[in-house]
């Protein structure tokens, strides 16, 4: 199958996922302060992480563009990476008489008092994104340990047999998706003697932030081979910093396949390769799984929103096709 089917395909599979999974628990339909009963709309409540991202302000827009087009409401509430605003906005969530809450926690141990709110108000909780420990019916997401180790695999390939020395940009401290993007990179380049990578600080996904540290890096670290960063927005923060001095000989890599790194790769030879990670069909799942939950019917506890590596043998494919997701450019 060509990549340029890859978004719409994983959209597809991972829907017949809940679709053929789902079935009604007796006694579940309507139970609880949040259950939904009759045939009305679902009031789902969504508390997202953040809106500085690109990739996050696309999953948002899929999810509301969801719910608008299933005849359901949707109450939306930005934590702007604050995760004692974010327990508040949930407490706001609750008192609007949701039936449901969808929540990309901002620190998903922080957000517990948001877990027990909504756990005592009988509302059901799906996890978008990032996961937390307990207490969700289900969470929207991906394997993010699976994906690093493709970047990382890719990776190894480019540098060839002299490999070097690569730079990792992380995403969030003590966050889940950047631990496990984290490991699944080092798994790939772990026993590769000629290739050492050096752990760079956190930049919480947000390409301003890159920029400045990648300004630093370069010069603490001249003699760079690659970037690997946790998110395309921040690998196209180094990119910038790489292209300001004149650096096209030190390799680029992401996660997430935003088309802006899409188009990088497609049109050039520094940006190797991310890993598709598709915000569209994850903002559409998550709504859709929040349904079934409101409902009383029950989903697989993990569901996999697919992915797919993305380099130079597919890129142009992909930013060529319509049904590939097209998040919108960060603000300058």
């Amino acid at each position: 199958m060509r990549l340029a089917r890859v978004a719409a395909a994983v959209a597809i599979a991972a829907t017949t996922v809940i679709g053929s999974a789902a079935c009604t628990m007796p006694g579940d339909k309507g139970t609880g302060g949040g259950g939904a009963t009759g045939d009305g709309p679902i009031k789902i409540g969504f508390s997202q992480a953040t809106q500085q991202s690109p990739f996050y302000v696309a999953l948002t827009d899929a999810a509301k563009q969801t719910a608008e087009r299933d005849g359901n409401q949707l109450f939306f509430a930005d934590a702007n990476g604050d995760v004692t605003k974010q327990n508040n906005d949930v407490q706001d969530l609750i008192t609007r008489g949701i039936n449901v809450l969808v929540i990309n926690p901002v620190d998903p141990k922080g957000v517990a008092p948001s877990m027990a709110a909504a756990a005592a108000a009988g509302i059901k909780v799906v996890t978008v994104d990032r996961p937390v420990e307990n207490g969700a019916a289900a969470f929207v997401g991906r394997d993010n340990k699976a994906m690093g180790q493709t970047v990382g695999e890719a990776a190894v390939a480019a540098l060839g047999p002299t490999g070097g020395k690569i730079i990792e940009i992380q995403g969030d401290a003590g966050g889940a998706v950047a631990r496990d993007r984290h490991d699944g990179f080092a798994a790939a380049v772990a026993g590769r003697p000629n290739i050492s990578v050096i752990d760079g600080p956190y930049c919480d996904y947000i390409r301003s932030k890159a920029v400045t540290a990648m300004q630093d890096l370069l010069q603490a670290h001249p003699d760079v081979k690659a970037v690997y960063a946790q998110n395309d927005d921040m690998a196209l923060g180094a990119l910038q910093v790489l292209d300001e001095n004149n650096r096209r000989d030190v390799l680029v890599f992401g996660v997430d396949g935003l088309m802006e790194a899409v188009r990088a790769i497609a049109g050039g030879n520094q940006y190797v390769a991310t890993a598709l990670n598709d915000p569209n069909t994850e903002g559409q799942l998550a709504v859709q799984t929040a349904v079934k939950v409101a409902k009383g019917e029950s989903v697989p506890e993990f569901i996999d929103a697919g992915t797919g590596l993305v380099d130079k043998a597919n890129a142009a494919a992909l930013v060529g096709d319509t049904t590939f997701a097209k998040a919108p450019a960060p603000p300058a």
